[in-house]
């Protein structure tokens, strides 16, 4: 567990050694989403860390809607990266939560933001906010969020849905509904999948819903801004994510270092549907950047 800067408890992992990967889910789901990926990124060289966001998974799941906003969810994966990846060599840990860190220390080793989904999202808002942090970007069928004012105000409403469903059935009648393939996929048959499934069904209906509709909900968009990120970026999409295939078309179009990558036959949640194929682009991406 690792302690946030208000004083929650975030569910972590950490495996392996080498320069750091952080993986963030999307709303509604757990780090569980991302085990398919956990031995094949270790056994390439790479540190991978998974983390429950506020609300959901293992970590804490406050009942007060103050306790959650897109910025806290920046301070946590700040706080989870100086807590799970150390600084490099010659450096001092800056104290959390310091901002800018005093000479000779550093917040962390600079890391790779693998985000899915909303975590995507929430990685785009933290390369903005920390460039220092971040060595470079995978982004997982998500987008940059939403410019049009009538756009932003649908994806609100289908939040909501989303919570009233939760409230009214629990996870069980979220997992049953069309709404699942964007969290477990469309191949629930497969282990990986119904080990996701029995994770979300394990989480707190209250905290996903307060996500929902104070964060994910009402997420900025920044798509004006993606000129000003100069990390490294993968744009890796499903083939058959309707959702997303134009998003990814955007942002590849707009963040000055992308490389995109559309991974065949796959849907929304590649991560498990197709992992074999996204291991491999992750691993040529991320044995692709510079030292």
């Amino acid at each position: 567990m690792v302690k946030t800067r208000d004083g929650l408890q975030l569910a972590t992992e950490a495996h392996g050694d080498g320069p750091p990967v952080l993986f963030s889910c999307g709303y509604c789901t757990t780090r569980e989403n991302f085990r398919p990926q956990v031995a094949p990124l270790v056994d390439a060289g790479f540190r991978v860390l998974l983390w429950d966001y506020r609300g959901h998974g293992e970590s804490d799941a406050p009942d007060d809607p103050a306790a959650y906003s897109m910025g806290k969810v920046l301070d946590d994966m700040a706080d989870v990266l100086e807590a799970l990846a150390p600084c490099p060599p010659g450096h001092q840990p800056c104290p959390p939560g310091h901002q800018p860190c005093p000479p000779g220390h550093q917040a962390g080793a600079p890391a790779v933001l693998a985000g899915f989904s909303f975590g995507g999202l929430a990685s785009l808002h933290f390369a903005l906010r920390h460039p220092e942090r971040v060595r470079a970007l995978a982004l997982l069928d998500t987008g940059p969020g939403f410019k049009n004012p009538e756009a932003q105000a649908r994806w609100l409403a289908q939040t909501e849905k989303t919570a009233g469903i939760l409230h009214a059935q629990g996870f069980d009648g979220f997992l049953a509904s069309r709404g699942a393939d964007t969290a477990v996929g469309r191949r629930r048959e497969l282990p990986a999948a119904r080990a996701a499934a029995a994770a979300i069904a394990r989480q707190s209906v209250a905290g996903v819903a307060w996500f929902g509709r104070r964060i994910s909900g009402l997420a900025p968009g920044c798509i004006d801004d993606l000129p000003r990120i100069q990390a490294p970026t993968l744009v890796l999409v499903g083939e058959q994510d309707e959702a997303f295939r134009r998003a990814a078309d955007v942002m590849a179009a707009r963040l000055p270092h992308a490389t995109q990558v559309v991974i065949p036959g796959a849907g929304h949640v590649v991560t498990i549907e197709e992992p074999e194929a996204v291991n491999r682009a992750l691993v040529e991406f991320l044995r692709g950047l510079p030292e």
